[in-house]
């Protein structure tokens, strides 16, 4: 008889991991943490000359680093996750829980891309959800790249707790991942168009997803071929986790 673990100590990590992020987004989004420009002085009462463009370009660049902060910190749990997925038959000689980490992982970024992800969005901002997911492709399309995250997650935690079996839970993911990674290819990304470098800027954004959509891509496939029986199955099932690696070090790198 296989006696289950316990799955009271997996949630406890889950929601210690999930205060960590809530508390390292809390303090990017601290107004107190924005970054001053030259010439715009917070104690002076006197609007010097072209403050409304120094307070757009402020704005700009605030906004590009929480951008930048969301895909750093998500691309981070997605390396945890790989490192976990790749030791996790060694590992789980001497911890038997290990196998549940990386699903986990995939919980928490889904769970903080949802909640974190849009600063305009309730309880970030004053927009209500219904409001930004109806007036903002970008915004569903976060809320969307969220969900496959956490489906992914929730299938691959029941397959470890032995809920979901046979190929249609492999179809499922496999599936889940490959629309995520052709989502990345029309993904919106919202600037300011007005600047000089407006397009260098988004063609440089563009390109990244891109190799964001490459490497998912390889993972849904990978991960996939993984699960079947076959001669190559060990191969593929570490080639997965090192295109996951390689998915969250190009999450880390992203640059506005």
């Amino acid at each position: 008889m296989v006696v289950q673990p316990k799955p009271v100590p997996i949630v406890m990590l889950l929601l210690i991991l999930c205060l960590f992020i809530s508390a390292a987004c809390s303090q990017q989004h601290d107004p107190s943490s924005m970054i001053e420009m030259p010439g715009m002085e917070s104690s002076d009462t006197t609007i010097p000359a072209g403050h409304g463009f120094a307070e757009s370009a402020a704005r700009r660049l605030a906004d590009a680093r929480v951008s930048e902060f969301n895909h750093h910190l998500t691309g981070f749990v997605l390396f945890l996750a790989s490192f976990f997925a790749f030791a996790e038959e060694p590992l789980a000689k001497r911890w038997s829980l290990v196998s549940y980490v990386w699903p986990m992982c995939f919980l928490a970024a889904g769970t903080f891309v949802l909640v974190f992800s849009d600063a305009e969005i309730w309880p970030l901002g004053p927009q209500t959800p219904w409001y930004a997911l109806t007036h903002s492709l970008e915004d569903l399309q976060h809320k969307g790249f969220a969900v496959i995250l956490l489906a992914l997650g929730f299938v691959e935690f029941q397959k470890v707790r032995g809920r979901f079996k046979g190929v249609l839970s492999v179809l499922f993911c496999a599936f889940v991942a490959i629309s995520g990674a052709i989502l990345l290819q029309f993904h919106v990304h919202g600037g300011d168009i007005r600047t000089p470098d407006a397009m260098e800027v988004m063609g440089h954004i563009q390109m990244q997803h891109r190799w964001f959509a490459a490497a998912g891509l390889g993972i849904a496939l990978t991960k996939g071929l993984a699960e079947i029986t076959h001669k190559r199955r060990q191969v593929f099932n570490k080639t997965w986790p090192a295109l996951l690696a390689i998915l969250g070090i190009l999450l880390m790198a992203y640059k506005e």
